[in-house]
Protein backbone atom coordinates (compact mmCIF):
# COMPACT_ATOMS: atom_id res chain seq x y z
CA UNK A 1 0.00 0.00 0.00
CA UNK A 2 2.59 2.39 0.90
CA UNK A 3 4.95 1.66 -2.36
CA UNK A 4 1.20 2.34 -4.28
CA UNK A 5 0.88 5.95 -2.16
CA UNK A 6 4.61 6.58 -2.51
CA UNK A 7 4.05 6.19 -6.62
CA UNK A 8 1.25 8.33 -6.96
CA UNK A 9 3.14 10.84 -4.85
CA UNK A 10 5.48 10.26 -8.04
CA UNK A 11 3.23 11.20 -10.39
CA UNK A 12 1.78 13.84 -8.94
CA UNK A 13 5.17 15.37 -8.56
CA UNK A 14 6.58 14.68 -12.12
CA UNK A 15 2.97 16.53 -13.21
CA UNK A 16 2.95 19.18 -11.10
CA UNK A 17 6.64 19.99 -11.39
CA UNK A 18 6.97 19.40 -15.06
CA UNK A 19 10.18 17.08 -15.05
CA UNK A 20 12.34 15.17 -12.57
CA UNK A 21 16.00 14.73 -13.85
CA UNK A 22 16.02 10.82 -14.59
CA UNK A 23 18.95 11.09 -16.85
CA UNK A 24 21.20 12.55 -13.66
CA UNK A 25 19.78 10.42 -10.45
CA UNK A 26 16.89 7.79 -11.54
CA UNK A 27 16.14 7.62 -7.58
CA UNK A 28 15.98 11.01 -6.73
CA UNK A 29 12.93 13.45 -5.85
CA UNK A 30 13.82 16.80 -5.57
CA UNK A 31 17.53 18.58 -6.14
CA UNK A 32 18.72 22.09 -4.20
CA UNK A 33 21.71 22.77 -6.14
CA UNK A 34 23.85 19.76 -5.93
CA UNK A 35 22.07 17.83 -3.38
CA UNK A 36 19.48 15.89 -4.19
CA UNK A 37 16.44 13.63 -2.21
CA UNK A 38 16.20 10.45 -3.27
CA UNK A 39 13.36 8.05 -2.55
CA UNK A 40 14.50 6.17 -0.05
CA UNK A 41 14.47 9.12 1.93
CA UNK A 42 10.77 8.86 2.34
CA UNK A 43 9.90 5.52 2.49
CA UNK A 44 8.94 4.99 5.63
CA UNK A 45 7.82 8.77 6.13
CA UNK A 46 3.90 7.75 5.40
CA UNK A 47 2.09 5.86 8.31
CA UNK A 48 0.34 2.83 7.70
CA UNK A 49 -3.41 3.52 6.55
CA UNK A 50 -2.84 6.85 5.54
CA UNK A 51 -4.91 8.35 2.75
CA UNK A 52 -3.80 9.17 -1.09
CA UNK A 53 -4.73 12.91 -0.23
CA UNK A 54 -2.99 12.84 3.45
CA UNK A 55 0.32 11.15 1.96
CA UNK A 56 0.83 13.65 -0.65
CA UNK A 57 0.57 16.39 1.88
CA UNK A 58 3.25 14.59 4.03
CA UNK A 59 5.79 13.65 1.48
CA UNK A 60 5.23 17.31 0.03
CA UNK A 61 5.60 19.02 3.54
CA UNK A 62 8.90 16.75 4.15
CA UNK A 63 10.31 18.31 0.97
CA UNK A 64 9.38 21.68 1.20
CA UNK A 65 11.24 21.64 4.74
CA UNK A 66 13.97 19.99 3.07
CA UNK A 67 14.20 22.73 0.36
CA UNK A 68 14.02 25.41 2.56
CA UNK A 69 16.75 23.93 4.81
CA UNK A 70 19.20 23.40 1.63
CA UNK A 71 18.27 26.86 0.46
CA UNK A 72 18.96 28.80 3.61
CA UNK A 73 22.35 26.54 4.46
CA UNK A 74 23.54 27.59 0.81
CA UNK A 75 22.37 31.82 1.46
CA UNK A 76 24.06 31.59 4.95
CA UNK A 77 27.51 29.74 4.04
CA UNK A 78 27.74 32.78 1.25
CA UNK A 79 27.15 35.14 3.26
CA UNK A 80 28.07 34.73 6.59
CA UNK A 81 31.92 36.34 7.67
CA UNK A 82 34.51 33.72 7.26
CA UNK A 83 35.37 34.40 11.29
CA UNK A 84 31.67 33.69 12.05
CA UNK A 85 31.79 30.46 10.06
CA UNK A 86 34.98 29.08 11.62
CA UNK A 87 33.45 30.15 15.25
CA UNK A 88 30.22 27.83 14.09
CA UNK A 89 32.42 25.35 13.14
CA UNK A 90 34.22 24.91 16.21
CA UNK A 91 31.33 24.87 18.02
CA UNK A 92 29.64 22.14 15.83
CA UNK A 93 33.40 20.22 16.17
CA UNK A 94 33.34 20.46 20.00
CA UNK A 95 29.29 19.87 20.66
CA UNK A 96 30.22 16.34 18.73
CA UNK A 97 33.54 15.93 21.25
CA UNK A 98 31.08 16.45 24.45
CA UNK A 99 27.95 14.04 22.67
CA UNK A 100 30.80 11.55 22.03
CA UNK A 101 33.03 11.62 25.39
CA UNK A 102 29.48 12.25 27.25
CA UNK A 103 28.22 8.62 26.06
CA UNK A 104 31.13 6.56 26.20
CA UNK A 105 31.65 7.76 29.72
CA UNK A 106 28.11 7.10 30.73
CA UNK A 107 28.19 3.28 29.54
CA UNK A 108 31.59 2.92 31.25
CA UNK A 109 29.72 4.56 34.35
CA UNK A 110 26.76 1.89 33.84
CA UNK A 111 28.60 -1.21 33.39
CA UNK A 112 30.93 -0.49 36.43
CA UNK A 113 29.22 1.24 39.19
CA UNK A 114 28.27 0.02 42.41
CA UNK A 115 24.37 0.60 42.74
CA UNK A 116 23.36 -0.89 46.09
CA UNK A 117 23.71 2.37 48.77
CA UNK A 118 23.30 0.45 52.62
CA UNK A 119 21.28 2.23 55.06
CA UNK A 120 24.40 2.05 57.63
CA UNK A 121 25.97 4.44 54.49
CA UNK A 122 23.15 6.84 54.30
CA UNK A 123 23.15 7.10 58.05
CA UNK A 124 26.84 7.90 57.73
CA UNK A 125 26.44 10.44 54.79
CA UNK A 126 23.55 12.60 56.72
CA UNK A 127 24.93 12.61 60.33
CA UNK A 128 28.14 13.91 58.66
CA UNK A 129 26.16 16.68 56.66
CA UNK A 130 22.42 16.69 58.07
CA UNK A 131 23.22 21.02 58.38
CA UNK A 132 22.97 21.27 55.21
CA UNK A 133 19.42 19.54 54.65
CA UNK A 134 16.54 21.71 55.55
CA UNK A 135 13.56 21.88 54.95
CA UNK A 136 11.93 24.27 52.79
CA UNK A 137 8.61 23.67 54.08
CA UNK A 138 6.96 22.10 57.34
CA UNK A 139 6.60 18.30 57.30
CA UNK A 140 4.35 16.41 58.95
CA UNK A 141 3.30 12.49 59.97
CA UNK A 142 -0.43 12.58 60.62
CA UNK A 143 -3.19 10.00 59.79
CA UNK A 144 -6.82 11.53 58.96
CA UNK A 145 -10.17 10.32 57.83
CA UNK A 146 -12.53 12.71 55.06
CA UNK A 147 -15.90 10.98 55.48
CA UNK A 148 -19.62 12.59 54.92
CA UNK A 149 -20.81 14.05 58.27
CA UNK A 150 -24.20 11.59 58.68
CA UNK A 151 -22.25 8.86 58.73
CA UNK A 152 -23.78 6.30 61.09
CA UNK A 153 -20.63 4.91 62.68
CA UNK A 154 -19.20 7.95 62.98
CA UNK A 155 -19.01 7.54 66.31
CA UNK A 156 -17.13 4.55 66.03
CA UNK A 157 -15.30 5.80 64.01
CA UNK A 158 -13.71 8.83 65.81
CA UNK A 159 -13.12 6.14 69.01
CA UNK A 160 -11.02 4.09 67.29
CA UNK A 161 -9.16 6.72 65.24
CA UNK A 162 -8.09 8.32 68.14
CA UNK A 163 -7.48 5.30 70.36
CA UNK A 164 -5.43 4.16 66.86
CA UNK A 165 -4.12 0.31 67.28
CA UNK A 166 -2.21 -0.89 64.33
CA UNK A 167 -3.77 -4.27 65.14
CA UNK A 168 -7.37 -2.80 64.24
CA UNK A 169 -7.05 -3.22 60.58
CA UNK A 170 -9.57 -6.01 60.54
CA UNK A 171 -11.81 -2.86 61.36
CA UNK A 172 -10.52 -0.22 59.25
CA UNK A 173 -10.87 -2.66 56.48
CA UNK A 174 -14.56 -2.98 56.73
CA UNK A 175 -15.04 0.63 57.43
CA UNK A 176 -12.46 2.63 54.36
CA UNK A 177 -15.07 1.90 51.30
CA UNK A 178 -17.41 4.85 53.60
CA UNK A 179 -14.54 7.52 53.57
CA UNK A 180 -14.50 9.57 51.14
CA UNK A 181 -10.38 9.79 51.35
CA UNK A 182 -8.21 8.56 54.28
CA UNK A 183 -4.08 8.08 55.46
CA UNK A 184 -3.52 5.86 58.27
CA UNK A 185 0.30 5.52 57.83
CA UNK A 186 1.47 8.27 60.33
CA UNK A 187 5.35 7.11 60.06
CA UNK A 188 5.15 8.61 56.51
CA UNK A 189 6.87 12.37 56.63
CA UNK A 190 4.02 14.69 54.45
CA UNK A 191 4.76 18.11 53.03
CA UNK A 192 2.68 20.99 54.04
CA UNK A 193 1.38 21.78 50.50
CA UNK A 194 0.33 17.91 50.73
CA UNK A 195 -1.74 18.84 53.50
CA UNK A 196 -3.53 21.45 52.45
CA UNK A 197 -4.93 19.46 49.31
CA UNK A 198 -5.82 17.02 51.23
CA UNK A 199 -7.70 19.15 54.20
CA UNK A 200 -8.80 21.78 52.62
CA UNK A 201 -9.92 23.39 55.94
CA UNK A 202 -6.35 23.96 56.69
CA UNK A 203 -5.00 27.37 55.47
CA UNK A 204 -1.65 29.48 55.66
CA UNK A 205 -3.39 31.41 57.71
CA UNK A 206 -4.77 29.45 60.42
CA UNK A 207 -2.58 26.61 60.11
CA UNK A 208 -1.14 27.44 63.66
CA UNK A 209 -4.61 26.60 64.94
CA UNK A 210 -4.34 23.15 63.87
CA UNK A 211 -0.88 22.53 63.32
CA UNK A 212 0.96 21.49 66.51
CA UNK A 213 2.49 17.51 67.72
CA UNK A 214 -0.07 15.70 69.08
CA UNK A 215 -2.46 18.00 67.76
CA UNK A 216 -6.29 15.92 67.62
CA UNK A 217 -9.06 17.44 65.01
CA UNK A 218 -12.32 16.96 64.31
CA UNK A 219 -13.57 19.32 61.43
CA UNK A 220 -16.86 19.55 60.66
CA UNK A 221 -19.15 21.64 57.94
CA UNK A 222 -21.92 21.07 56.15
CA UNK A 223 -21.21 18.01 54.36
CA UNK A 224 -18.13 16.79 55.40
CA UNK A 225 -16.40 15.69 58.74
CA UNK A 226 -12.54 15.58 59.17
CA UNK A 227 -10.66 13.70 62.05
CA UNK A 228 -6.87 14.29 61.78
CA UNK A 229 -4.13 13.79 64.54
CA UNK A 230 -0.93 15.17 64.13
CA UNK A 231 2.07 12.92 64.91
CA UNK A 232 4.76 15.00 64.64
CA UNK A 233 6.06 18.44 62.76
CA UNK A 234 9.13 19.97 61.56
CA UNK A 235 8.80 23.57 60.74
CA UNK A 236 10.22 25.10 57.87
CA UNK A 237 14.13 26.02 57.45
CA UNK A 238 14.83 22.79 60.21
CA UNK A 239 16.82 20.07 59.46
CA UNK A 240 15.03 17.59 57.30
CA UNK A 241 14.35 13.91 59.08
CA UNK A 242 16.58 10.83 58.23
CA UNK A 243 13.71 9.19 57.01
CA UNK A 244 12.31 11.26 54.40
CA UNK A 245 15.82 11.97 53.28
CA UNK A 246 16.08 8.55 52.80
CA UNK A 247 15.78 9.06 48.59
CA UNK A 248 17.57 11.86 48.45
CA UNK A 249 20.34 10.74 50.23
CA UNK A 250 20.87 7.50 48.05
CA UNK A 251 20.64 9.61 45.09
CA UNK A 252 23.41 12.05 46.47
CA UNK A 253 25.38 9.21 47.36
CA UNK A 254 25.37 7.95 43.55
CA UNK A 255 26.35 11.21 42.47
CA UNK A 256 29.63 11.04 44.44
CA UNK A 257 30.61 7.61 43.47
CA UNK A 258 29.57 8.97 39.44
CA UNK A 259 31.71 11.61 39.71
CA UNK A 260 34.95 9.96 41.49
CA UNK A 261 34.29 6.86 39.11
CA UNK A 262 34.67 9.47 35.84
CA UNK A 263 37.76 10.87 37.18
CA UNK A 264 38.98 7.67 38.10
CA UNK A 265 38.13 6.64 34.28
CA UNK A 266 39.83 9.62 32.20
CA UNK A 267 43.31 9.09 34.39
CA UNK A 268 43.15 5.26 33.65
CA UNK A 269 42.99 6.42 29.74
CA UNK A 270 45.52 9.32 30.11
CA UNK A 271 47.72 6.85 32.12
CA UNK A 272 47.16 4.29 28.93
CA UNK A 273 47.95 6.37 26.25
CA UNK A 274 50.98 7.26 28.51
CA UNK A 275 52.19 3.98 28.79
CA UNK A 276 51.30 3.06 25.02
CA UNK A 277 53.30 6.02 23.99
CA UNK A 278 49.53 7.55 22.36
CA UNK A 279 49.84 10.42 24.24
CA UNK A 280 53.00 13.16 24.80
CA UNK A 281 53.69 16.40 25.46
CA UNK A 282 56.48 18.00 23.64
CA UNK A 283 58.58 19.95 25.91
Amino acid sequence: MRKILLASYLVFIATSCGKIEKDTNPEAIARVGEDYLFLKDIRNLVPEGSSAADSVQIVQGFINRWASQKLMIAKAELNLKDSKKVEFDELVEQYKIDLYTKAYIEELVKQTIDTAVSSEEMKAYYDSSKSNFRTSEALLKLRYIHLQNDNPKYETIKQKFFDFKKNDRQFWDTYKLQFKDFALNDSVWVEMNQVYQKLPFITPENRATYIAAGKSIQFRDSLDMYLVKIVNVVNKNQVSPYEYLQPTLKQVILNKRKVELIKKIEKEITDDAIKDKEYEIFK
